[in-house]
């Protein structure tokens, strides 16, 4: 039986499917594969991108995800010592063809079911991407690098080795991180819970976002914050670097401590592009 989007949609808003209390409907199972299918295809997506480029969740698309850890039974998957596993029997990694145009490295990296890679994405070991991400055409995922539950990554990204990207999958309303286009995220760096990094960005190694995170604009002489209705966003062509800035309470200022903070110091020129425009060529 097929579903259209519509009838998915419908389905998937009824939040008694993830209530433990309530009876699984019977083609639960069904429902569940649709949604991931069409998640694998890049046809439906945790998030949302308005014309404005306000980015929202889309609920009933994570709601289908966690229907998979409701009716999800822990067995043993295909494997060989020393390399067994063990998951929920609706979570297995995704099986890729050589039509998918996806280059996976060998050497230890999982993408799990439900996981949207477009062509020409490659994927250097070990690394990462979780269920209901999207990872967007000639994007690279270098080595140790995380992308999280329903976190949108754009085209032409390079997550650099040991990044990693959050996923926000609970609360369902809750936006997932999104890096847009082109954007370069240095080593070691961390996206976390409702950021958007806006495209051509650059994050220099180390840099760490959070909703909770200012970042000073050098160049704009400003403060840029999450505010109650909308995430942390860095402008485009941004280059954050890390930086420090001095507590102000007496007792900090007398023990010379200062906070993490990532600062803004320029925004991507000519120069800029010429330097990182080695990316392309890697990929």
């Amino acid at each position: 039986m097929a579903f259209s989007l519509t009838d998915l949609e419908a389905r998937f808003n009824d939040p008694l499917l993830l209530d433990g209390g309530v009876a699984l409907p019977s083609d639960a199972q069904h429902l569940f594969d649709h949604a991931l299918a069409l998640l694998e295809r890049g046809e439906i997506r945790a998030a949302r991108r308005d014309v404005d480029g306000t980015w929202h969740a889309v609920p009933w698309v994570k709601r289908a995800i966690l229907l998979g850890f409701r009716i999800g039974r822990v067995v043993e998957m295909p494997g060989h010592a020393p390399f067994q596993f063990f998951d929920k029997h609706t979570y297995p990694t995704r099986e890729f063809r050589v039509e998918n145009q996806v280059r996976i490295v060998p050497g230890g990296s999982t993408v799990r079911r439900g996981a949207y890679l477009a062509p020409n994405v490659v994927c250097m070991p070990p690394m990462y991407i979780n269920v209901g991400a999207y990872v967007g055409r000639g994007t690279m995922v270098d080595s140790h690098a995380l992308v999280g539950s329903c976190a949108q990554i754009g085209e032409r990204v390079h997550l650099s080795a040991a990044a990693q990207i959050g996923g926000v999958l609970e609360p369902i309303n809750a936006s997932p991180v999104i890096i847009e286009d082109d954007v370069i995220v240095g080593g070691n760096c961390g996206v976390y819970e409702g950021t958007v990094v806006r495209a051509k960005a650059v994050l220099g190694a180390g840099v760490i976002l959070t909703r909770g995170t200012p970042v000073y604009d050098l160049v704009n002489e400003t403060v840029h914050r999450a505010t109650a209705d909308q995430p942390l966003i860095i402008p485009e062509r941004a280059v954050v670097v890390p930086g420090a800035r001095r507590v102000s309470s007496a007792f900090g200022e007398a023990q010379g401590l200062s906070l993490q903070t990532p600062v803004i110091v320029k925004y991507r020129d000519d120069k800029t592009d010429a330097v990182t425009a080695l990316e392309a060529w890697l990929r």
